[in-house]
């Protein structure tokens, strides 16, 4: 724990002063009942239970005691589900994923494992939805509803070829919409189009130019890849990957079904695939996430529910002072109401 106003710490033993007042009160409000007082008034305030009188008092120099700690706005490293979480899920839907040896389908597998993911993960930590083939889309933009996300996640719709870059690249600008992330800029380069005589676009912004961080560093957002192959088109895996890294983004990556060789489709057709594991791996190091091979549809499931135990939570440098001035006042009404009910009177 640290202070951003470590200065009023100083005037913590101002509060001894207060129960030495206290104990001075007591005295001369106890010489004041002996002189004035008959013999049987004495016996009777003797009678009470004299520890009751001593509990308003404590609980008010405890709330003042909080609120002067309060003041030096403390910040302590607390482990909370923090509300602007926001993890993409990359899902490939290229035309491999069609292949049986994940049962029904690493397709159909891939979309149950998603489904019970979004499931594990607390209300509040909004998911996008990003699918990627020979190109990428945007299929949900983040959000809370998890109802969309699973319409969604039920339309994939396959296509040919495989750009991973892609999809990393259009994660990356759904989180940073402000940094002029274009993904087919990056994929065919900027070239310039025609445009109409009597209406005036506005000039694109160039991608903002951003200081690396450490790779890793950024809790706010994560991204969970999954892939059955390799890149084919589209932005250079690694390239992407770095893109990531710069700005501290993890990227958790699931390589799903056979490592190489034919795999038979549903309609009896073999398929050659070979998952580039070692390009995967590299994009979870690079980027301080994690790789894993699911290569069963409940392997599959396991990987998503460690992913979902591992995102729900994080431990952030969170400032405590509203909570303290909150717990402080809440001290104080119980000591005026407890005053008020034994007494007659507030402290």
């Amino acid at each position: 724990m640290f202070f951003l106003w470590p200065d009023f710490l100083w005037l913590m033993p101002a509060l001894a002063l207060l129960p030495a007042a206290y104990l001075w009160l007591l005295r001369r409000r106890g010489k004041a009942a002996v002189r004035y007082s008959s013999l049987g008034t004495v016996r009777a305030a003797a009678a009470r239970r004299q520890w009751r009188r001593h509990v308003p008092p404590a609980l008010l120099l405890l709330a003042c005691a909080g609120l002067l700690f309060a003041t030096a706005r403390p910040v302590a490293r607390i482990p909370l589900p923090w509300a602007r979480t926001t993890i993409m899920l990359a899902m490939d839907v290229s035309l491999s994923m069609r292949v049986s040896d994940v049962k029904p389908t690493r397709l159909a597998a891939a979309q149950e494992a998603a489904k019970l993911f979004l499931q594990d993960l607390p209300r509040d930590i909004e998911v996008g939805l990003v699918t990627f083939a020979g190109s990428s889309q945007v299929a949900q933009r983040a959000t809370l509803d998890r109802g969309a996300l699973v319409t969604a996640i039920d339309a994939f719709q396959m296509q040919i070829g495989t750009a991973v870059g892609n999809a990393i690249v259009q994660c990356l600008a759904e989180l940073f919409p402000d940094h002029g992330l274009d993904v087919g800029d990056m994929t065919f380069g900027s070239k310039p189009r025609a445009r109409s005589l009597d209406t005036k676009e506005k000039e694109k912004a160039p991608p903002k130019q951003i200081a690396p961080v450490v790779p890793g560093s950024y809790n706010a957002a994560a991204i969970v890849l999954l892939s059955d192959g390799r890149r084919t088109t589209g932005v250079d895996t690694l390239v992407a990957a770095k893109m990531a890294a710069d700005r501290g983004v993890r990227i958790y990556v699931v390589g799903l079904g056979t490592a190489g060789g034919a795999a038979p489709t549903p309609e009896g057709m073999p398929i050659y695939m070979q998952l580039d594991e070692p390009t995967l791996r590299e994009v979870a190091r690079m980027t301080g996430g994690e790789y894993h091979h699911a290569g069963t549809a409940e392997k599959l499931r396991s990987v998503y529910e460690t992913l979902g135990s591992r995102l729900q939570v994080m431990t952030r440098e969170t400032e405590i002072t509203g909570l303290l001035a909150l717990v402080s006042a809440a001290l104080a009404l119980a000591a005026a109401t407890l005053s008020m009910l034994w007494f007659g009177r507030t402290v």
